[in-house]
Order: C-alpha cells, then structure tokens, then sequence
C-alpha cells in the first residue's frame, strides 16, 4: 500500500460531480478528507490523503486532471521560509501531527516533515516570524 497527500482544486464547473466516489469505485483508493472548502459556483480545494496501490493512485491522479480538476502535492501548498524561521519551537507546541517537531534537544533545531503535514494551518498564526505559510 502506498500513500500520496494531495491538494485538490476544483474549478466551479466541477464541485457537483462525484470525484472522489469514482476515485473510490473505480481505482480502489482509499480516500481521507483532511480538509475541503467547497461552495457552490466557486472555486473548491480539498486536502486529502490517497491511499491504495501504487498504480492505482497514479492511474486516479491522471484521470482527476482529465476531468478538469488540478492535483498538487500536498508538500509544495505548505513551506517554511527558512531564512525567516528563528527556531523558536512555538509551532511544535501547536502541531498536532509531529509534522513540526525538534528531533534533537541539544541543537534545538525544528524539522519540518512535510509528509506528516495535514494543512491544518495551526502552525501559521503561532510562529512568531511568520515562518509557515500555506498556499491554497
């Protein structure tokens, strides 16, 4: 089994057809909603978490884009600015994944582990610098 986080970004011609059923039927996928904002006639983006054979999440991202719809890692929508992030810790407190976290007490360095991230945004309002930042 393998696992892929993606943004997706729905134009408003798309929010009312069934997406992510199909994903579900027809590839095997199982799909985790981390997080959606979907109105109608706007623009939708949805957070989520594919998980089924490696195959098959590739063969379901591809006809996602077919039907219009933009997929994106998860990874490139949530960043860091490492020339502003003072390692101050706060967003570690607040992280509720360990997406944030300092490995070693001694360096007190945070790492940030992207693949654990699930958007929540927590992060942004609690660091100081305003080193995170989410882009969607």
């Amino acid at each position: 089994m393998a696992e892929r986080r993606v943004v997706l970004h729905y134009p408003r011609t798309l929010i009312d057809q069934p997406i992510v059923s199909r994903l579900i039927r027809q590839y095997g996928l199982e799909v985790n909603i981390l997080r959606a904002n979907i109105t109608p006639d706007q623009e939708g983006v949805m957070v989520v978490v594919l998980e089924g054979e490696p195959q098959a999440i590739e063969a379901g991202t591809k006809w996602v884009e077919e039907q219009g719809v933009r997929v994106q890692p998860l990874e490139l929508d949530v960043v860091r600015d490492e020339n502003r992030c003072t390692q101050c810790g706060a967003c570690v407190v607040v992280c509720p994944t360990g997406a944030l976290r300092v490995e070693d007490s001694k360096s007190q360095i945070v790492i940030f582990d992207a693949d654990r991230c699930i958007a929540c945004e927590l992060c942004v309002p609690a660091c100081p610098p305003r080193a995170m930042r989410v882009r969607f």
